[in-house]
């Protein structure tokens, strides 16, 4: 991110300076107009941002109280004994692991991450060297399995979008289309004698699922979008009621935490968002965006798209900064096609770098293996995936 950052900067100043030497009196002054301008968008992109943001963690913290992560997490004991036979002290944090994912609770799911690759390490008969067992792991957290991005969610109906929560349904199936590469890829890099831990169950069970998912939302997707986000805030309301939560207490609590995710954001919008704004109002963007378009044409990859998926492996923030400067803009607003599309990709994999950092470095892995080509493997699935099923329903 860091290289990124200075390419965008340097290549944003070096073509406006060439522009006022070549005789366009004022491309400088401009560039440096653009530059505060840019950073009071993002300022006021952040401001506008927090109030979605408090009413998403709000309705999700009653969601943690109401314990929907231990109910999500039942069903996939099944399927997760398959993929850990014998790694049973650690397949209950796993399950709060995925099941926090699937409801867009990064924060929650961290903590369950961290135990979960403890207790495989605990497993694991060559300590410091990653195991089957954690890459495997590694791989469904690569995907992140998201039922409900909360976080791009909000941020696009800040930005005024009609439907905000249209990305659910393409979210979740690129995500699973993510997560089934990962998985696909960890077993068939890892050690095959162990016949105990092939993933049978995956070879027909989940591609029906997404088959069926996507036959569905193609064909009632208009009809059932606007009906995702109310039902979702009165349902969990509804349940955390009725499992003796004090929603309003709670909603409170979690709106707070809002809040402070939108502080704590704030200054990497305002980086990313000069940083894109110069880069655009120079012209450097056009002249990166231009030779990868005509490449990427003939495969209808959008160029920006390309841009948003290598910026989501390096960072959770520049990538958000980024899909929040796109989406401000008129040409790609949130419910255009691109838009769309943009939100998806960000919603439906992770930051593979640094969840490799994180998870294995909280237990000392030295030797990561193929876990990087699993986790860039599972993001270039979500990638293909996202594209196609946008194209689908979108256009």
């Amino acid at each position: 991110m860091n290289v990124l950052f200075l390419i965008l900067i340097l290549g944003a100043t070096l073509t406006s300076a060439v522009s006022e030497l070549s005789g366009q009196s004022g491309s400088l002054a401009t560039l440096t107009e653009i530059t505060i301008k840019s950073a009071q968008d993002a300022l006021q992109l952040a401001l506008t941002l927090a109030a979605s943001m408090a009413v998403f963690m709000g309705i999700l913290r009653i969601a943690e109280l109401a314990e929907l992560m231990p109910l999500l997490a039942r069903p996939l004991m099944p399927l997760l004994r398959k993929l850990f036979p014998h790694n049973e002290p650690a397949l209950d944090a796993i399950a709060l692991n995925v099941s926090a994912n699937l409801l867009g609770m990064g924060n929650a799911a961290t903590p369950f991450g961290l135990k979960a690759m403890s207790k495989l390490e605990d497993a694991n008969p060559i300590k410091g060297i990653a195991s089957d067992a954690q890459i495997m792991f590694l791989a469904l957290n690569t995907a992140g399995i998201t039922l409900l991005p909360a976080k791009v969610i909000a941020l696009r109906a800040s930005l005024g979008s009609v439907a905000p929560a249209a990305i659910v349904g393409p979210t979740l199936v690129a995500s699973l289309c993510a997560a089934l590469a990962g998985l696909y890829a960890a077993w068939l890099m890892g050690d095959k004698t162990d016949k105990s831990s092939t993933p049978d169950l995956l070879w027909i069970v989940p591609i029906l699922f997404i088959a069926t998912l996507a036959g569905l939302m193609v064909l009632f997707g208009a009809i059932i979008g606007p009906w995702l986000l109310p039902g979702m805030i009165a349902g969990f309301l509804c349940w955390g009621f009725v499992r003796g939560v004090r929603v309003y207490e709670g909603f409170v609590e979690g709106a707070m935490d809002g809040l402070l995710v939108t502080w704590r954001i704030a200054p990497y919008l305002i980086a990313i968002l000069v940083a894109v704004g110069m880069a655009r109002g120079s012209g450097a963007l056009d002249m990166i965006v231009a030779p990868v378009g005509s490449f990427l044409a003939p495969v209808g990859l959008p160029p920006q798209a390309l841009l948003m998926a290598i910026v989501r492996t390096l960072s959770g923030s520049g990538a958000f900064g980024l899909l929040a400067s796109t989406l401000a803009q008129v040409n790609t607003g949130p419910d255009t096609p691109l838009g769309i599309l943009l939100s998806t990709i960000y919603g439906s994999t992770e930051t593979t770098f640094y969840v490799i950092a994180v998870y294995f470095g909280a237990v000392g892995t030295t030797s990561l293996r193929h876990a990087v080509t699993v986790g860039l493997i599972a993001d270039c699935a979500g990638l293909i995936a996202a594209t196609l099923i946008c194209t689908v329903m979108f256009g």
